[in-house]
């Protein structure tokens, strides 16, 4: 990656999905490591093509000239005949120089059995133990599972368990993103639709319920299904059938659907926001996923884990200081497991040696509460307030959110903090006028 573009390169790498720059000549400029394991392709032979095959306007030019983010289900570009299929968002990014690029996070929409990790769950704990025996009994059984658990807590490797160990394991595992199904796209996107069905559909399309057919169909954040959508998958679950925008055949699916939100689902209906007769459709077998809190035990388990994975994708044997698990043991984790993953990928890149020291480990608590860094003389030291987050990139917000930790570990001395990031303190100066950081 050109280090005049983005001088935190670890802040890409800590995307846990494939993510994507793309400069406003609508050239590929970056890619991630979880992009190269995505797709299999090395980021070498990716960086400086043209960011689409198609003619004409496409996603990423749009952008460039409205400046408007944008969400939905894509196609993956070149990438052999059998072409996947990825939930995507798009956002305007700045570098330190106020130029404007695109960036893109990607994760992929469905998963064939042999390609499903089979390590993915790692834990030993009480809680743990319980969590699979649950899930094991859920694999065997085809009754609406609702998964529910805070944020990160790996509430997507749990449906997946759920899949390969169910009677439709040799079909596809297909991930639905309820977030960004608003009312122009859900229909389109879960049932497909016909050539001419609506403008821009320029050929007829698959849904996900015929992708997901003789498969498993995961319904990610299921609360954040718009109401006025309900009724329809409701249907769809209730029947089998279903039919493609601007069509006439009623087609039919054989698919488990398995669910999933972080929200209180009873509370919703009780304030109007969920259909009732579909929280009982969904919710005949719920499971609760235990916080990382309730099960510290297996933090050494995810550990070693976590950076086989990281050491693998750098060519570098990983490992962690007894000083450093303590410190990582000793952690709340508000975000969970996606939070320890994400905290290990940014400290693998940021240590020596291979070795994880505790000054290599810093601790981002949410936007909105505070950005937090628990490394080595920083405790008691008052939150970095972070002016504007809601109208940050989350790439922004991480940048934001880690400077501000070097803030509070460095008191503020601009020499120690441009020098741990590798930038010059007049391109720090830019960038904490540009994040809004005191």
């Amino acid at each position: 990656m050109p280090q005049s573009v983005f001088k935190l390169e670890s802040l890409l790498e800590t995307h846990e999905q494939p993510f994507m720059v793309i400069s406003a000549d609508l050239h590929v400029l970056a890619v991630n490591q979880a992009w190269e394991a995505a797709f299999g392709i090395a980021r070498e032979t990716q960086i400086g093509k043209p960011c689409c095959e198609q003619q004409g306007v496409c996603r990423h030019q749009r952008l460039f000239q409205t400046l408007e983010p944008y969400s939905g289900i894509f196609e993956a570009e070149g990438r052999g005949k059998d072409k996947k299929l990825l939930n995507v968002r798009g956002y305007p990014l700045l570098d330190a120089d106020g130029r404007l690029y695109l960036g893109e996070s990607q994760s992929l929409l469905h998963k064939k059995s042999d390609e499903i990790h089979q390590a993915g769950m790692v834990g030993k704990s009480e809680s743990f133990l319980i969590l699979k025996t649950k899930l094991q009994q859920a694999a065997g059984i085809q009754a609406p599972v609702l998964l529910l658990g805070e944020t990160g807590t790996g509430k997507e490797l749990a449906a997946e368990f759920v899949h390969r160990h169910s009677q439709h394991a040799q079909g596809e595992f297909v991930i639905a993103d309820c977030t960004v199904f608003g009312d122009d796209l859900f229909e389109s996107e879960l049932f497909g639709h016909e050539k001419g069905a609506f403008t821009g559909a320029a050929s007829s399309k698959k849904g996900l319920f015929e992708l997901a057919d003789n498969g498993t169909l995961f319904l990610d954040e299921i609360g954040e299904l718009p109401v006025s959508q309900q009724a329809k998958l409701l249907r769809a679950l209730e029947s089998g059938q279903f039919r493609r925008v601007g069509g006439t055949t009623t087609l039919r699916a054989n698919v488990r659907v398995l669910c999933a939100t972080h929200r209180n689902l009873a509370d919703m209906v009780r304030q109007g926001r969920f259909r009732e007769d579909l929280f009982y459709r969904l919710s005949v077998f719920p499971i609760d996923i235990p916080p990382l809190r309730d099960r510290k035990q297996d933090i050494p388990l995810l550990v070693d884990h976590f950076l086989k994975q990281f050491g693998q994708l750098k060519g570098q044997h990983l490992t962690i200081s007894r000083e450093g698990l303590i410190k990582l043991i000793q952690h709340g984790w508000p975000g969970n497991i996606r939070e320890l993953k994400n905290c290990l990928h940014l400290a693998s890149g940021l240590c020596g040696g291979g070795i994880i020291q505790p000054a290599d480990i810093h601790f981002m608590r949410m936007i909105g509460e505070q950005a937090e860094s628990l490394a080595s003389g920083s405790a008691d030291v008052p939150p970095v307030h972070l002016e504007n987050a809601e109208n940050m990139t989350p790439l922004e917000q991480y940048e934001a959110s880690f400077i501000g930790s070097l803030i509070r570990k460095y008191q503020g001395n601009r020499k120690l903090i441009a020098a741990e990031m590798n930038i010059s303190e007049r391109t720090l100066y830019r960038k904490l006028n540009r994040l809004n950081l005191n």
